[in-house]
């Protein structure tokens, strides 16, 4: 009788949680600790391994609870404790499946619009705020700019095929963009009026959600978020834009490459 192939996800899962059952890591079973807690780890594990993959979809409560030999009861547990972690999203009819892990390059220059639709995924937005006023100190600072000089002020949620992912907060120069223009892509409002940055300066730091930017991104309040500020900067040196986001930690991971000096 030949050996069933590993290759598939799924199959592979199912025969690693029929080892679980073996090893007593069923309800009957006498190790330490919440068993529902061990079927969790064990299912991260093979997120962390590569051996499931964003995307991948997972067997149902059924077929996990028979392939570990545990209640539909402990395997809807650990899946909650996975889908609270954001390692496992829940899709009503669908199932459930491995979370898209979103790597993002800390060198490229690039809006939310454009990098979207690289990942073949729909871009959308929620305007909280779109308004001009005048500049406060820190802006006039950092954009050049004289106090008599107006800024657009563009407060947004982003969002990939319908999931809330960032907020972003972007300040312009009003005379550079027309508000009334503008679409989905910032980026693509400031290239239409010959206004396009060539370059940034990002800075990243860690950050928990505030229960506004819980409520925004659809997460509970004290989950980790990567918070950025961009400023970008045209061709001729001139500062552009100044955007500072909130990024879901859950589902970014931002990626730098290093090299080795001499």
């Amino acid at each position: 009788m030949s050996e069933p192939a590993l290759d598939h996800p799924q199959t592979a899962l199912m025969l690693i949680l029929g080892a679980f059952a073996r090893a007593g890591g069923g309800d009957g079973g006498a190790r330490d600790g919440p068993v529902y807690l061990r079927l969790a780890s064990t299912l991260r594990g093979l997120v962390e391994l590569g051996q499931l993959r964003g995307g991948d979809a997972l067997p149902s409560e059924r077929d996990l609870a028979e392939a570990s030999g545990l209640s539909r009861v402990t395997v809807r547990k650990a899946l909650d404790v996975l889908v609270d972690e954001g390692l496992v999203q829940r899709r009503q009819g669908a199932g459930s499946f491995v979370t898209r892990q979103i790597e993002q390059p800390l060198s490229l220059l690039i809006g939310f619009t454009d990098d979207m639709r690289r990942r073949g995924a729909g871009a959308s937005s929620l305007t909280i705020l779109k308004a001009v006023s005048l500049p406060d100190p820190s802006e006039m600072l950092k954009l050049g700019l004289s106090p008599a000089e107006p800024v657009l002020r563009l407060s947004r949620v982003r969002l990939a095929d319908g999931e809330p992912l960032a907020i972003e907060n972007a300040v312009v120069p009003a005379q550079a963009l027309n508000p009334e223009t503008l679409g989905t892509s910032l980026y693509e409002a400031l290239k239409a009026q010959g206004q396009m940055p060539v370059r940034a300066l990002q800075r990243v730091h860690a950050g928990i959600a505030t229960e506004e930017e819980a409520r925004l991104l659809q997460i509970a309040p004290g989950s980790p978020l990567l918070r950025i500020e961009r400023r970008s900067f045209l061709a001729n040196g001139k500062p552009i834009e100044v955007t500072v986001s909130a990024y879901r930690g859950d589902r970014y991971d931002f990626v730098a490459e290093l090299t080795l000096d001499g």
